[in-house]
């Protein structure tokens, strides 16, 4: 079944327990564009709006965009590889040690 941009937007924003004011503040967006991306249908947004919005909601644009996509693995393990790139190298180097400490057998 598709699934609009719209109806992403609200449900991720929903399920992580943000309103629209949080959404605008951690997206940079304002809570107006926010509001017109989730209650109006022909409303397109900007590529540079759409990834700071995908990024906070923890989800793709691609995932966004495509009606008939479904939040499978791929889309979730791409958005966790574009957060972890963003990392420091420290950071990065402390999360593989998590990786390999919990890998390792018991």
């Amino acid at each position: 079944m598709a699934v609009p941009l719209r109806e992403k937007l609200k449900k991720h924003r929903l399920e992580l327990g943000y309103s629209l004011d949080e959404l605008a503040r951690l997206s940079g967006s304002s809570k107006s564009y926010l509001w017109e991306l989730e209650n109006r249908e022909t409303r397109k947004p900007s590529a540079e709006k759409l990834t700071k919005i995908a990024e906070v909601l923890n989800v793709t644009t691609e995932y966004l965009l495509d009606e008939n996509a479904d939040l499978d693995d791929k889309f979730v393990k791409e958005a966790f590889f574009r957060k972890f790139n963003r990392l420091d190298a420290g950071d990065k180097q402390r999360i593989q040690d998590m990786i390999d400490a919990w890998a390792k057998p018991k």
